[in-house]
């Protein structure tokens, strides 16, 4: 038998056949031959796909091998330069001791060096944790206002640093109340606008805006993050690889800018985690906007319209250059009771403000940006003051740091400020607390006076550790006692009095006995009394399943190393207010 393989033109198409001879009957006798011919062209497609399916896996391996390389290649000089930073400083810093400023400055250029490795060795760390699916969503109820006031928060100093133009607004946002995990909401908002902040010249633009969309699944609402720059953008090419792990388009070498080509890649696989979707576009020399659709389940039901009896029927004027801002800020007071108009120019505020005085239709409430293209909130206001009546309020609205303008603006006639974005429950407050004065409304954020006093039981093993603790806490004001395992820790408490350690700071990881180990067994001790000592973990083990831990084991809460000064301060008075 024999075969052979051919292809054709049939039809104007490639056809594939193969044809077989086979020998019949005894050669000697009878010569015969059965030629068979077979169409091919199923075969040949499928070995064809087969061959693309390899090439393609293989051309993906090879990429992924490629930009691995190049990322330990990149690494190895962005985790190099920090490093050299603290090296080189704590090195000046010796060697000038005995000058406070120069040690000073040293020291602040330390500290930046120590947060951005820290910050790279987390997207490392995040990014080997993703692919080993060790992530896990941990929904909790969580507030918006706060998410994006506390974003706000971070990323001040950025901005300021840099003359950035900052814009904050919430659009439509009827559900304030949701579960979500918000330490990788915040994770992915804090990448996305670092970004922004990172690529975007002095003296440039970032945004942020938050809008609900309609149509939401009952019990759940659906917003979209709109966060915008000018910055130096992308080509469109990368743009196309840039959920990839560890792509850049620029190293830091020739941008001067670092980071590990991970942050995008470690946002896409937390949003997949949270069944969203995110879109980038960009172009170079002209920015960069990301598109970011999350669904979220809310926590409460549909509002009811709150009127506020003294600003029923009143007129207000709402001034902001977005008509998106306008609009919400409008509505919002139109479930007040009020009458709500919108300019988005100063300069015409200041018209209409005469006009309503002229025609003894007076404004009772001016909301105004301080922000705007032809004249800041202030001047506006300003100007509004000179004519409008002492005692109408005048709020402006901004997404900065109010306090170096506020002796200012207090001059100028302004009543006081929102921080944008502004939403729903946020205006409510302020107009309450502005109209009933002596009915101010308590909130969450109650200020309580700081309480720095008593003894702690440090239980750390490291003794470099233990001197940073202690220092800390004892120019705080708390005398601190130091067991150095866990073991040394339950017998201390042992044998104590009630109420003689306010609190535990507890490691974890320690030799004799762990902290989840003494934890556990200081909740069985049969003194109930010493058993309900609030525990803190204060550990390096940082990562979500290591919090849950912690709680697992009877801690009352999770401070992670290195320690945040004022992290570590907020939880000890959240803890010991409780008491």
């Amino acid at each position: 038998m024999c075969s052979i393989n051919y292809r054709t033109t049939c039809c104007g198409e490639i056809r594939y056949f193969q044809m077989k001879a086979v020998r019949a009957g005894e050669w000697d006798k009878t010569h015969r031959i059965v030629l068979g011919f077979r169409c091919l062209d199923d075969d040949m497609r499928e070995e064809r796909e087969k061959k693309a399916f390899l090439e393609a896996a293989l051309s993906q391996a090879n990429r992924a091998n490629k930009a691995k390389s190049v990322f330990l290649s990149k690494m190895s000089h962005d985790i190099r330069t920090p490093m050299n930073a603290i090296i080189g400083f704590t090195t000046l810093a010796i060697n000038h001791i005995e000058s406070r400023e120069q040690v000073e400055e040293y020291l602040k250029k330390i500290k930046t060096s120590g947060n951005h490795l820290l910050s790279l060795i987390n997207d490392v760390l995040d990014m080997s944790r993703i692919e080993s699916g060790k992530i896990h969503l941990d929904e909790q109820p969580c507030s918006l206002p706060d998410i994006l006031h506390e974003l706000n928060n971070i990323i001040q100093a950025d901005i300021n640093s840099k003359h950035l133009d900052l814009y904050m607004d919430a659009i439509d946002i009827e559900n304030e109340q949701i579960y979500c995990d918000k330490l990788r909401l915040n994770q992915i908002l804090l990448n996305l606008l670092g970004n922004s902040i990172k690529y975007t010249s002095a003296g440039g633009m970032v945004s942020i805006k938050i809008i609900e969309k309609p149509n939401a699944s009952p019990d759940y609402a659906t917003y979209e993050f709109r966060i915008k720059d000018n910055g130096i953008g992308m080509s469109e090419d990368f743009v196309s690889h840039i959920f990839e792990p560890f792509e850049r388009e620029r190293n830091s070498t020739s941008s001067g800018i670092q980071g590990t080509g991970l942050g995008m890649a470690i946002t896409k696989n937390i949003v997949d985690m949270m069944n969203g979707s995110i879109e980038v576009k960009s172009k170079k020399d002209i920015g960069t906007e990301v598109i970011l659709l999350l669904t979220f389940r809310i926590q409460e039901s549909e509002k009811k319209p709150i009127i506020i009896p003294e600003l029923n029927g009143m007129r207000a004027l709402v001034v902001d250059d977005d008509f998106n801002t306008c609009d919400s800020v409008s509505s919002m007071l139109q479930q007040f009771g009020m009458r709500a108009e919108w300019t988005l120019s100063g300069k015409e505020a200041i018209l209409r403000s005469r006009q309503s005085i002229n025609r003894n239709d007076h404004y009772s409430v001016y909301i105004i940006d301080w922000l705007l293209p032809d004249m800041n909130g202030i001047k506006v206001a300003r100007r509004i003051r000179q004519e409008a009546k002492e005692d109408v309020p005048i709020i402006v609205l901004t997404a900065y740091d109010w306090s170096d303008i506020e002796e200012e603006a207090k001059n100028a006639g302004i009543t006081t400020f929102c921080s944008k974005p502004i939403f729903f429950s946020e205006l409510y407050k302020c107009l309450y607390s502005i109209i009933n004065a002596s009915k101010k409304l308590k909130t969450d954020n109650e200020i309580h006076e700081p309480i720095s006093t008593g003894r702690i039981l440090l239980v750390e093993d490291n003794e470099l550790n233990q001197e940073i603790a202690k220092e800390i806490l004892e120019e705080a004001g708390f005398v601190i006692e130091v067991a150095e395992n866990g073991q040394t820790a339950v017998d201390m408490l042992k044998s104590s009095e009630h109420n003689y350690y306010q609190l535990i700071l507890m490691d974890v990881q320690m030799p004799v006995m762990n902290g989840y180990e003494a934890t556990k067994a200081i909740r069985n001790l049969k003194d109930k009394e010493l058993s309900q000592i609030p525990i803190l973990a204060m550990t390096a083990n940082a990562f979500e399943e290591d919090r849950q831990e912690a709680f697992k084991s009877g801690m009352n809460g999770h401070i992670a190393k290195p320690i945040d000064i004022d992290n570590l301060m907020e939880t000890l008075e959240t803890i010991l207010n409780k008491i």
